[in-house]
């Protein structure tokens, strides 16, 4: 199985977790529901895309020393 797969899922879902406590109300304008849902995705798999490459890059340099 692609365990680079598995790390990704679990990594976006982390992060949606961690972004939910965010209180975006103070930065999004009012009534701005799907822009504010947009960007949690966004900003879920950006964050989910250099936790992944991160961890495989530090298990990468871990193995090597």
């Amino acid at each position: 199985m692609n365990y680079k797969l598995l790390v990704y899922v679990f990594t976006i879902m982390l992060c949606i977790f961690s972004l939910s406590g965010i209180n975006f109300e103070k930065f999004i304008k009012s009534n701005r529901v799907w822009e504010t849902r947009i960007l949690v995705v966004v900003l879920s798999l950006v964050l989910a895309y250099l936790l992944t490459n991160f961890i495989f890059e530090f298990l990468s340099v871990s193995k090597l020393t």
